[in-house]
């Protein structure tokens, strides 16, 4: 790796990996280290998080394809070593929160990658990617399921700056780019599409209606979580990036 060239983007639009892929398996020891390194790097570096987090997980039973896009990644940390999140005073220290799900991603289990990020101030700091632990039907009920989690940690973060001096007045506005999900965690009739889903999900209905949480509709464009679910072309890719903060020190 060390003459690799770098790359703009961690992964090539379209990339689908599974764990009963043809190829042939590779050094579990060596993509452990990989993918254990790459998921430390992501405490601070949270353009890399969806990426680390997809090939983590096939640790179990690598194969060649899976190696070639953690090391994709390694070109791309080679080439973007001087950037970072950039923290700025900032008169404002509202809490916003941004919420994306893909839908049935997976090629394995079908189940959906979410993603959420927190920003405060000039910069992002508390982000996830995580694949759900549930199957989800539509894409309406993935991204619901993905608002009950990000909401425990918005009410967690409003508790944690309010220790610190940091008081958060009315709600926390979480931005979401599906108009179906902001209706169905406010409308509180029972419908078919709805009435599987688990009672621990509609924790955000309430949560809607004490106002400790707003959901608030976002085009897709504007969804800055959408890094934390897919990969994307090289320039929306970049500009996501700067909207979260990551600037280059140099």
């Amino acid at each position: 790796m060390k003459d690799s060239k770098p790359v703009a983007t961690l992964a090539e639009r379209g990339t689908k990996l599974s764990v009963d892929s043809s190829r042939e398996p590779v050094n579990p020891t060596l993509f452990k280290s990989i993918i254990g390194s790459l998921r430390y790097l992501t405490i601070t570096q949270l353009d890399i998080m969806y990426a680390v987090g997809i090939v983590s997980r096939y640790m179990e039973k690598p194969k060649q394809d899976h190696l070639i896009v953690a090391k994709r990644i390694l070109r791309y940390i080679k080439g973007t070593m001087d950037q970072g999140l950039f923290y700025t005073y900032s008169q404002s220290l509202k809490l916003v929160g941004y919420l994306d799900s893909d839908y049935g991603g997976d090629l394995d289990d079908r189940k959906s990658t979410f993603g959420y990020l927190f920003h405060i101030g000039s910069a992002s700091f508390s982000w996830s990617s995580k694949k759900q632990q549930t199957i989800a039907l539509s894409t309406c009920e993935a991204e619901y399921m993905a608002i009950a989690t990000c909401t425990c940690q918005a009410i967690w973060l409003k508790n944690i700056l309010g220790e610190l001096s940091i008081i958060q007045e009315g709600p926390i506005t979480i931005y979401v780019d599906n108009k179906s999900t902001i209706s169905l965690a406010k409308n509180l009739v029972s419908h078919s599409r709805n009435k599987h889903i688990d009672t621990k999900y509609h924790f955000i209905r309430e949560q809607v209606k004490n106002k400790n949480v707003e959901l608030v509709y976002c085009r897709t464009e504007d969804q800055l979580a959408d890094i934390f679910t897919k990969p994307l072309k090289a320039n929306i890719f970049h500009k996501l990036k700067e909207k979260l903060g990551m600037k280059s020190s140099v």
